[in-house]
């Protein structure tokens, strides 16, 4: 069943079994006020188990890293806004990942990795990511890194 992130109304909704889940909540609500504020899009996510070519699509990109996180997908978002490929996936640890890739030959394509306020650095990342730190009203601290993609997806 697909939710529509409230920004203003922060909630736990599809969250629930993460440890993190209120600022896993946080984070989630930051990335729709992005949408929302830049694009005036809703942002609207879905199970993951109910998605799994999204799942499989980011971890064949987080392959080119070397990256195959432990901690199971809770939710997933794709949006396709002026061209450009907008995937998210939410995991249990806290872990958010979104994928930026637009679609024209040579534009943007990168991986933002962000880490909910409160979460240990997943093994996965240890030693391999310096994180930036940024202020959130509504995710708290985020920590953030980020690499560009190479390939073609």
């Amino acid at each position: 069943m697909s939710y529509e992130v409230d920004f203003k109304n922060v909630s736990t909704i599809g969250l629930e079994s993460s440890p993190n889940a209120e600022a896993l909540a946080g984070l989630r609500a930051n990335e729709a006020r992005y949408f929302w504020n830049k694009y005036k899009i809703h942002f609207v996510t879905e199970p993951a188990a109910e998605k799994p070519e999204l799942i499989a699509y980011v971890n064949a990109i987080l392959s080119e890293r070397d990256l195959h996180f432990a901690a199971k997908p809770l939710e997933v978002s794709q949006n396709i806004v002026d061209g450009v490929k907008w995937t998210h996936v939410f995991y249990e640890d806290g872990l958010g990942i979104n994928v930026l890739y637009t679609e024209a030959v040579g534009g943007k394509r990168a991986v933002g990795i962000k880490l909910s306020d409160g979460m240990d650095v997943p093994a996965e990342l240890v030693g391999k990511f310096k994180f930036a730190h940024q202020k959130s009203k509504l995710a708290g601290v985020i920590r953030g890194s980020f690499f560009v993609i190479k390939g073609e997806y």
